[in-house]
């Protein structure tokens, strides 16, 4: 291996970061509009709420673009740096976030794979935790929404549980994302070129 494999660019983790805290606020002005409408329905609820949710779906589909193309350069550079490890293929890693029921339980096996092939320096114990309390929160915010959707969409306490789930998942994997780019930048900055053979 040499110096010459690719590191993760921060600005890429800084954007993927950037955006999944965009999206997360703007779910909760998402939230506090649809709540509106619902309790007070008016022509003006119904255009503040729709305009509100397309700007957060626009937002959250850039932060899953950015992400997925994070993660798609660290399991590259994980490969790169642990040829042997057991790391999922390159469509699996992205694939297996849009397949439902797999995208509750896969991705976060997928998210660990990439961080201890890509640097010796991943704690098991502290790294692996990081990793089990994003997909905790992320997790228990989808399923608190389907409960509220289905039991009580006006509950104020439920919106504000999963809100606050929103915003600790969203913040949780920023931290992932710096962990990972900075275990294997560190890790890819650490190899050494081969020199070329001197000449006699």
């Amino acid at each position: 291996m040499t110096s010459s494999t690719p590191k993760v660019p921060r600005v890429l983790a800084r954007s993927a970061q950037a955006a999944t805290a965009t999206a997360a606020v703007a779910d909760v002005f998402r939230t506090v509009a649809v709540r509106d409408h619902y309790l007070h329905p008016t022509d003006a609820s119904f255009h503040r709420s729709g305009l509100v949710s397309m700007v957060f779906v626009y937002l959250m589909n850039l932060a899953i673009v950015l992400f997925l193309v994070w993660l798609a350069r660290a399991r590259r550079n994980a490969q790169e740096l642990s040829p042997g490890a057991p790391l999922p293929s390159r469509g699996w890693t992205i694939g297996a976030w849009f397949i439902p029921v797999v995208n509750l339980l896969v991705p976060r096996g997928i998210l660990l794979a990439v961080g201890r092939a890509g640097s010796a320096s991943w704690d098991e114990r502290r790294d692996t935790t990081l990793v089990n309390l994003w997909w905790a929160a992320w997790v228990a915010h989808a399923l608190v929404i389907v409960v509220t959707n289905q039991v009580a969409p006006g509950s104020m306490a439920l919106l504000v549980v999963a809100e606050s789930l929103m915003i600790a998942a969203a913040a949780l994997v920023g931290l992932v994302i710096e962990r990972i780019t900075a275990l294997q930048n560190s890790a890819l900055g650490a190899t050494v070129p081969v020199a070329p053979p001197a000449q006699v």
